[in-house]
Protein backbone atom coordinates (compact mmCIF):
# COMPACT_ATOMS: atom_id res chain seq x y z
CA UNK A 1 0.00 0.00 0.00
CA UNK A 2 1.76 3.28 -1.36
CA UNK A 3 2.00 5.67 1.52
CA UNK A 4 -0.47 8.53 1.51
CA UNK A 5 1.63 11.89 1.15
CA UNK A 6 0.69 15.84 1.47
CA UNK A 7 3.84 16.76 1.05
CA UNK A 8 4.17 16.71 -2.89
CA UNK A 9 1.88 20.00 -2.56
CA UNK A 10 4.61 22.12 -0.74
CA UNK A 11 6.44 22.42 -3.95
CA UNK A 12 3.53 23.03 -5.96
CA UNK A 13 2.32 26.41 -7.55
CA UNK A 14 5.67 28.03 -6.15
CA UNK A 15 7.24 29.40 -9.68
CA UNK A 16 5.21 31.79 -11.93
CA UNK A 17 2.43 32.91 -8.97
CA UNK A 18 5.26 33.19 -6.03
CA UNK A 19 7.59 35.63 -9.09
CA UNK A 20 4.52 37.50 -9.84
CA UNK A 21 3.76 38.37 -6.56
CA UNK A 22 7.72 38.95 -5.65
CA UNK A 23 7.75 41.26 -8.77
CA UNK A 24 4.49 43.26 -7.75
CA UNK A 25 5.38 43.44 -4.16
CA UNK A 26 8.79 44.69 -5.30
CA UNK A 27 6.88 47.43 -7.99
CA UNK A 28 4.52 48.56 -5.09
CA UNK A 29 7.48 49.35 -2.87
CA UNK A 30 9.44 51.31 -4.87
CA UNK A 31 6.46 53.29 -6.03
CA UNK A 32 6.10 54.06 -2.81
CA UNK A 33 9.17 55.09 -2.44
CA UNK A 34 9.87 57.48 -5.79
CA UNK A 35 6.22 59.14 -4.62
CA UNK A 36 7.79 59.93 -1.15
CA UNK A 37 10.91 61.19 -2.73
CA UNK A 38 9.23 63.79 -5.57
CA UNK A 39 6.43 64.53 -2.42
CA UNK A 40 9.15 65.24 -0.10
CA UNK A 41 11.14 67.42 -2.56
CA UNK A 42 8.32 69.45 -3.60
CA UNK A 43 7.29 70.54 0.13
CA UNK A 44 11.08 71.38 0.64
CA UNK A 45 10.99 73.93 -2.57
CA UNK A 46 7.67 75.13 -0.84
CA UNK A 47 8.62 75.64 2.12
CA UNK A 48 12.92 76.45 2.12
CA UNK A 49 12.62 80.34 1.68
CA UNK A 50 15.10 82.96 2.60
CA UNK A 51 13.35 85.51 5.10
CA UNK A 52 14.85 88.96 5.21
CA UNK A 53 16.03 89.92 8.79
CA UNK A 54 15.31 93.37 10.24
CA UNK A 55 18.52 95.90 10.54
CA UNK A 56 17.48 96.09 13.65
CA UNK A 57 17.63 92.73 15.17
CA UNK A 58 21.09 92.50 13.28
CA UNK A 59 23.85 92.10 16.24
CA UNK A 60 26.72 94.47 14.33
CA UNK A 61 29.52 92.40 16.14
CA UNK A 62 28.15 89.04 14.44
CA UNK A 63 28.70 90.36 11.06
CA UNK A 64 32.37 88.89 9.67
CA UNK A 65 34.64 92.09 8.88
CA UNK A 66 36.87 91.90 5.56
CA UNK A 67 39.86 89.92 6.21
CA UNK A 68 43.28 91.18 5.13
CA UNK A 69 43.79 87.90 3.19
CA UNK A 70 40.82 87.91 1.10
CA UNK A 71 39.30 85.07 -0.55
CA UNK A 72 41.39 82.95 1.71
CA UNK A 73 39.62 83.78 4.92
CA UNK A 74 36.17 83.05 3.40
CA UNK A 75 34.56 80.34 5.11
CA UNK A 76 32.95 77.24 3.07
CA UNK A 77 29.55 78.20 2.38
CA UNK A 78 26.56 75.98 4.44
CA UNK A 79 29.68 75.00 6.87
CA UNK A 80 27.95 76.79 10.32
CA UNK A 81 24.10 75.98 9.22
CA UNK A 82 23.42 73.08 11.59
CA UNK A 83 25.21 71.76 14.38
CA UNK A 84 27.39 68.35 13.43
CA UNK A 85 25.60 64.85 14.02
CA UNK A 86 26.75 61.75 13.03
CA UNK A 87 25.09 58.95 11.97
CA UNK A 88 22.41 57.06 13.94
CA UNK A 89 23.73 53.89 16.12
CA UNK A 90 20.16 52.51 17.08
CA UNK A 91 17.16 51.48 15.31
CA UNK A 92 14.86 53.83 15.99
CA UNK A 93 16.96 56.58 14.94
CA UNK A 94 17.79 54.86 11.84
CA UNK A 95 14.00 54.52 10.89
CA UNK A 96 13.86 58.20 11.95
CA UNK A 97 16.87 59.21 9.55
CA UNK A 98 15.02 57.26 6.69
CA UNK A 99 12.98 60.76 5.43
CA UNK A 100 10.65 59.57 3.03
CA UNK A 101 11.77 55.78 2.65
CA UNK A 102 10.60 55.36 5.67
CA UNK A 103 7.18 54.74 3.86
CA UNK A 104 7.90 51.34 1.96
CA UNK A 105 10.15 50.12 5.23
CA UNK A 106 6.98 50.87 7.59
CA UNK A 107 4.38 49.12 5.05
CA UNK A 108 6.74 46.20 4.65
CA UNK A 109 7.44 45.52 8.72
CA UNK A 110 3.63 46.07 9.25
CA UNK A 111 3.04 43.27 6.71
CA UNK A 112 5.64 41.01 8.04
CA UNK A 113 4.58 41.62 11.46
CA UNK A 114 0.44 41.55 10.93
CA UNK A 115 0.93 37.74 9.10
CA UNK A 116 3.47 36.28 11.06
CA UNK A 117 1.26 37.04 14.04
CA UNK A 118 -1.45 35.78 12.20
CA UNK A 119 0.16 32.38 10.83
CA UNK A 120 1.64 32.04 14.64
CA UNK A 121 -1.88 31.46 16.19
CA UNK A 122 -3.24 29.68 13.06
CA UNK A 123 -0.67 26.86 13.16
CA UNK A 124 -0.28 26.04 16.61
CA UNK A 125 -0.79 22.24 16.81
CA UNK A 126 -3.41 21.72 18.69
CA UNK A 127 -5.56 23.84 16.80
CA UNK A 128 -4.73 21.99 13.62
CA UNK A 129 -4.51 18.56 15.35
CA UNK A 130 -6.29 18.43 18.22
CA UNK A 131 -5.15 15.58 20.24
CA UNK A 132 -8.11 14.33 22.80
CA UNK A 133 -10.23 14.32 19.08
CA UNK A 134 -7.19 12.51 17.16
CA UNK A 135 -7.19 9.49 19.75
CA UNK A 136 -10.58 8.81 20.66
CA UNK A 137 -11.29 8.78 16.72
CA UNK A 138 -8.63 6.41 16.00
CA UNK A 139 -9.13 4.47 18.88
CA UNK A 140 -12.87 3.80 17.67
CA UNK A 141 -11.59 2.69 13.98
CA UNK A 142 -9.28 0.67 15.51
CA UNK A 143 -11.78 -0.94 17.78
CA UNK A 144 -14.53 -1.13 15.11
CA UNK A 145 -16.63 0.58 16.57
CA UNK A 146 -17.32 3.00 14.32
CA UNK A 147 -19.78 2.89 10.84
CA UNK A 148 -19.46 5.38 7.85
CA UNK A 149 -22.79 7.86 9.32
CA UNK A 150 -20.82 7.82 12.91
CA UNK A 151 -17.24 8.51 11.40
CA UNK A 152 -18.53 11.34 9.66
CA UNK A 153 -20.54 13.11 12.30
CA UNK A 154 -17.79 13.11 14.65
CA UNK A 155 -15.39 14.54 12.16
CA UNK A 156 -17.47 17.19 10.90
CA UNK A 157 -18.45 18.24 14.60
CA UNK A 158 -14.97 18.61 15.18
CA UNK A 159 -14.07 20.88 12.21
CA UNK A 160 -10.36 20.79 12.51
CA UNK A 161 -7.91 20.43 9.60
CA UNK A 162 -7.44 17.19 10.54
CA UNK A 163 -10.76 16.19 10.66
CA UNK A 164 -11.37 17.46 7.15
CA UNK A 165 -8.61 15.70 5.95
CA UNK A 166 -10.42 12.00 7.31
CA UNK A 167 -13.63 13.24 6.47
CA UNK A 168 -12.58 12.82 2.56
CA UNK A 169 -11.66 9.45 3.52
CA UNK A 170 -14.76 8.58 5.18
CA UNK A 171 -16.91 9.19 2.58
CA UNK A 172 -14.87 6.41 0.54
CA UNK A 173 -15.46 3.95 3.41
CA UNK A 174 -15.13 0.33 2.32
CA UNK A 175 -13.53 1.64 -1.52
CA UNK A 176 -10.16 -0.04 -2.34
CA UNK A 177 -7.47 1.14 -0.42
CA UNK A 178 -6.03 3.04 -3.87
CA UNK A 179 -9.76 5.39 -3.75
CA UNK A 180 -9.57 5.97 -0.12
CA UNK A 181 -5.37 7.41 -0.38
CA UNK A 182 -6.63 9.59 -3.58
CA UNK A 183 -9.70 10.85 -1.33
CA UNK A 184 -7.36 12.07 1.52
CA UNK A 185 -5.00 13.13 -0.23
CA UNK A 186 -7.71 15.67 -2.65
CA UNK A 187 -8.27 16.60 1.30
CA UNK A 188 -4.79 17.35 2.32
CA UNK A 189 -4.09 19.13 -0.80
CA UNK A 190 -6.04 21.52 0.20
CA UNK A 191 -5.45 21.66 3.93
CA UNK A 192 -1.66 22.28 3.20
CA UNK A 193 -2.81 25.56 1.26
CA UNK A 194 -4.29 26.77 3.71
CA UNK A 195 -1.82 26.10 6.26
CA UNK A 196 0.63 27.54 4.04
CA UNK A 197 -1.32 31.04 3.30
CA UNK A 198 0.78 33.98 3.45
CA UNK A 199 3.96 32.55 4.09
CA UNK A 200 4.44 34.13 0.84
CA UNK A 201 3.74 37.31 1.83
CA UNK A 202 6.04 36.92 4.98
CA UNK A 203 9.05 35.69 2.18
CA UNK A 204 8.24 37.76 -0.10
CA UNK A 205 8.89 41.09 2.27
CA UNK A 206 12.01 39.37 3.64
CA UNK A 207 13.21 39.24 -0.24
CA UNK A 208 11.99 42.71 -1.29
CA UNK A 209 13.14 45.10 1.50
CA UNK A 210 16.90 44.45 0.57
CA UNK A 211 16.23 45.33 -2.84
CA UNK A 212 14.81 48.53 -1.66
CA UNK A 213 17.64 49.52 1.01
CA UNK A 214 19.84 48.78 -2.16
CA UNK A 215 18.01 50.95 -4.26
CA UNK A 216 17.86 53.44 -1.43
CA UNK A 217 21.92 53.48 -1.33
CA UNK A 218 22.20 53.72 -5.01
CA UNK A 219 20.03 56.86 -4.66
CA UNK A 220 22.04 58.39 -1.39
CA UNK A 221 25.22 57.70 -3.98
CA UNK A 222 23.97 59.68 -6.89
CA UNK A 223 22.86 62.45 -4.55
CA UNK A 224 26.22 62.80 -3.24
CA UNK A 225 27.75 62.58 -6.76
CA UNK A 226 25.30 65.46 -7.29
CA UNK A 227 26.22 67.46 -5.13
CA UNK A 228 30.16 67.09 -5.61
CA UNK A 229 29.60 68.15 -9.44
CA UNK A 230 27.29 71.20 -8.72
CA UNK A 231 29.65 72.59 -5.98
CA UNK A 232 32.80 71.68 -7.35
CA UNK A 233 35.58 70.06 -5.43
CA UNK A 234 33.86 68.25 -2.80
CA UNK A 235 30.68 70.23 -2.43
CA UNK A 236 28.87 71.18 0.95
CA UNK A 237 30.53 68.48 3.39
CA UNK A 238 27.11 68.77 5.14
CA UNK A 239 25.03 67.65 2.44
CA UNK A 240 27.64 64.82 0.81
CA UNK A 241 27.36 63.62 4.28
CA UNK A 242 23.61 63.55 4.20
CA UNK A 243 23.58 61.64 0.78
CA UNK A 244 26.20 59.05 2.38
CA UNK A 245 24.24 58.86 5.55
CA UNK A 246 20.93 57.99 3.41
CA UNK A 247 23.25 55.51 1.63
CA UNK A 248 24.10 53.74 4.81
CA UNK A 249 21.12 53.71 6.61
CA UNK A 250 18.57 52.58 3.84
CA UNK A 251 20.89 49.41 3.73
CA UNK A 252 20.51 49.10 6.96
CA UNK A 253 16.94 49.23 7.68
CA UNK A 254 16.40 46.93 4.61
CA UNK A 255 18.20 44.55 6.30
CA UNK A 256 16.26 45.11 9.77
CA UNK A 257 13.26 44.54 8.02
CA UNK A 258 14.61 41.19 6.37
CA UNK A 259 16.35 39.30 8.76
CA UNK A 260 13.57 38.83 11.13
CA UNK A 261 11.06 37.98 7.98
CA UNK A 262 13.52 35.35 6.70
CA UNK A 263 13.70 33.68 10.23
CA UNK A 264 10.11 34.26 10.65
CA UNK A 265 9.28 32.09 7.50
CA UNK A 266 11.54 29.47 7.91
CA UNK A 267 10.12 28.60 11.41
CA UNK A 268 6.66 28.92 10.01
CA UNK A 269 7.49 26.57 6.94
CA UNK A 270 9.30 24.20 9.23
CA UNK A 271 6.00 24.01 11.61
CA UNK A 272 3.83 23.39 8.51
CA UNK A 273 6.34 20.50 7.16
CA UNK A 274 6.27 18.93 11.01
CA UNK A 275 2.14 19.37 10.71
CA UNK A 276 2.00 17.56 7.41
CA UNK A 277 4.38 14.90 8.34
CA UNK A 278 1.90 13.95 11.35
CA UNK A 279 -0.58 14.26 9.30
CA UNK A 280 0.44 11.60 7.09
CA UNK A 281 0.60 9.38 9.61
CA UNK A 282 -2.42 9.89 11.16
CA UNK A 283 -3.93 9.54 7.67
CA UNK A 284 -2.28 6.21 7.04
CA UNK A 285 -3.73 4.51 10.09
CA UNK A 286 -6.94 5.75 8.46
CA UNK A 287 -6.82 4.29 5.09
CA UNK A 288 -5.73 0.99 7.15
CA UNK A 289 -8.83 0.94 9.06
CA UNK A 290 -11.85 2.34 6.54
CA UNK A 291 -10.39 0.67 3.12
CA UNK A 292 -12.19 -2.57 2.08
CA UNK A 293 -8.77 -4.47 2.37
CA UNK A 294 -8.11 -3.11 5.97
CA UNK A 295 -11.86 -3.94 6.68
CA UNK A 296 -11.25 -7.61 5.46
CA UNK A 297 -8.30 -7.68 7.00
CA UNK A 298 -10.54 -6.72 10.44
CA UNK A 299 -13.10 -9.27 9.95
CA UNK A 300 -11.02 -12.01 9.54
CA UNK A 301 -9.08 -11.03 12.26
CA UNK A 302 -12.44 -10.93 14.46
CA UNK A 303 -13.42 -14.35 12.83
CA UNK A 304 -9.94 -16.01 14.07
CA UNK A 305 -10.56 -14.67 17.32
CA UNK A 306 -14.13 -15.83 17.40
CA UNK A 307 -13.09 -19.16 16.21
CA UNK A 308 -10.61 -19.70 19.00
CA UNK A 309 -12.56 -18.84 21.60
CA UNK A 310 -15.28 -21.56 20.41
CA UNK A 311 -12.70 -23.49 20.24
CA UNK A 312 -11.56 -23.36 23.49
CA UNK A 313 -15.00 -23.73 25.11
CA UNK A 314 -15.67 -27.29 23.12
CA UNK A 315 -12.31 -28.28 24.51
CA UNK A 316 -13.05 -27.29 27.77
CA UNK A 317 -17.04 -28.78 27.61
Amino acid sequence: MEQVSFLNTWTRSDGLGLGMFKFSALFLLVALAFAGEFLGKSVLAQEVELTPVPASEVDSSTIPQPSSQGSEAQTEPGAADSPKRGLPTNILEIFLSLRYWIIPFALATLIAVWFTTERVVVLRRGRVIPKPFVLRFLKLLDEGELDREEAMQICEENGSPVATVFAHGVRKWGKPSVEVEQAIIDGGERQVSALRKHLRVINGVATVTPLIGLLGTVWGMLESFNQIAVSGAMGNTNQLASGIALALVTTAAGLIVAIPSLISYMYLSGRVDSIVMQMDDLAQRVVHNISAEGIAEREASLRMVAGSKSGTKKSAG
